[in-house]
């Protein structure tokens, strides 16, 4: 295994660096400023070195011209983030449990982000004081059984920030689990030091779902730092996009999702693409989605079977994509029930 200090320090954050690096083309430098002028860039070291051998890495983080395109279908806050967010960093969508978007940046910036008019650089970490406001406010909410620690990225925390967060949490008697979402793991997995596995050994039970899109973004290094948050007491889960280009085919999704249980990961959520702006090359038909994941049945045990989930645009939650929970309507149209029962609309375009 690595050493501990030696994760990715240099940060992939212009286009003249990805043009330096042979990840663009020179001739793209103008229009691409114009994406860099709306959504974050970054790429570690260790991703823009796969980036040049693997087309399907590339897709998720170089930009493209496409993302100038969009449509009035997409909006900055696709999955109504806002909405329910009582105070600054809580999101308190269903009554038991919160998301604490602990932070607003990331190591690398993920081209079909549903944040991506949020987050990016400069917005860092949250206050101590906003912090400990929205403690307070999942002290005082004794409904509340899950926090979710997401943002942003938490990992980009030092140990030492993120570990008094996780003993306030683990703290309260009405929380009885706590979840991490992270894209560390595969964008600098170097980040996995000893120091943060000992932050994350709480005495509750902690879940950290794992976003992996495609196989080669599982490395030795990721590998390591796998092993790594096993020995620690972590509980792993994956958490997917299906995207068009990188992973739309259900020969891939097999392939990722019985690599994930060979390394001790459970295969949690497969994401249909969220309509945020500027991101429609990445959406295939919902349709096609239920196609692929359907022949995945039978292939795979059900222990490598994924949920695929959709996020109802504008606050109205997630429901996974199948005939209890989506009609279609006509070619590209469906109507969607919500887990309280009510009905939209949704549309593929």
């Amino acid at each position: 295994m690595k050493t501990d200090s030696a994760h990715q320090k240099r940060h992939l954050s212009k286009v003249s660096d990805l043009v330096a690096a042979g990840l663009v083309h020179p001739s793209d430098t103008e229009p691409l400023k114009q994406v860099s002028a709306n959504f974050a860039i970054g790429l570690t070291d260790h991703i823009a070195a796969l980036s040049q051998t693997s087309a399907a890495v590339a897709r998720q983080y170089v930009p493209q011209t496409y993302e100038l395109a969009t449509s009035s279908a997409e909006l900055d806050d696709p999955i109504g983030d806002d909405v329910h967010s009582p105070i600054k960093g809580i999101v308190h969508r269903y009554p038991d449990r919160v998301l604490l978007k602990i932070a607003q940046a990331c190591a690398v910036y993920c081209r079909y982000c549903f944040r991506r008019e949020m987050i990016g650089p400069g917005t860092g970490i949250m206050s101590a004081e906003d912090i400990e406001a929205a403690l307070s406010y999942i002290r005082q909410n004794t409904a509340i059984e899950e926090v979710i620690l997401t943002g942003g990225d938490p990992l980009i925390l030092s140990p030492r920030q993120l570990e008094p967060v996780l003993k306030n949490l683990a703290a309260m008697d009405h929380i009885g689990f706590i979840r991490i979402h992270t894209r560390i793991l595969a964008a600098d997995p170097l980040r996995i030091t000893d120091a943060l596995c000992q932050a994350l050994n709480q005495p509750k039970s902690l879940y950290i779902a794992l976003h992996i899109n495609h196989a080669d973004e599982i490395t030795d290094s990721v590998r390591d730092a796998i092993v790594k948050l096993r020995c620690a007491g972590c509980i792993l889960l994956s958490q997917s996009v299906l995207l068009r280009g990188v992973n739309d085919n259900p020969e891939t999704l097999e392939i990722l999702f019985r690599t994930f249980l060979k390394l001790g990961i459970k295969p949690y959520y497969i994401h249909h693409p969220d309509k945020a702006r500027g991101t429609a090359h990445f959406r295939l038909p919902l349709q096609e989605g239920m196609n692929i994941i359907r022949q995945l049945q039978g292939r795979l045990s059900g222990l490598a079977q994924p949920h695929y989930m959709l996020d109802i645009p504008k606050g109205f939650g997630k429901v996974p994509v199948h005939e209890g929970f989506i009609k279609t309507l006509s070619q590209g149209s469906y109507e969607i029930t919500d887990y309280q029962g009510q009905k939209h609309l949704y549309d593929d375009d």
